[in-house]
């Protein structure tokens, strides 16, 4: 579900918003795999 936006509509708030969630899914994925 990767949308590649125009920079000029979307803005960075949207791209950045959609790093940040990617990365912390990956910090909850690799923080349980650590714990278990």
């Amino acid at each position: 579900m990767y949308h590649c936006y125009p920079y000029g509509r979307r803005g960075a708030y949207g791209s950045n918003f959609a790093l940040i969630v990617v990365l912390f899914i990956l910090l909850i994925i690799v923080g349980a795999a650590f714990y278990c």
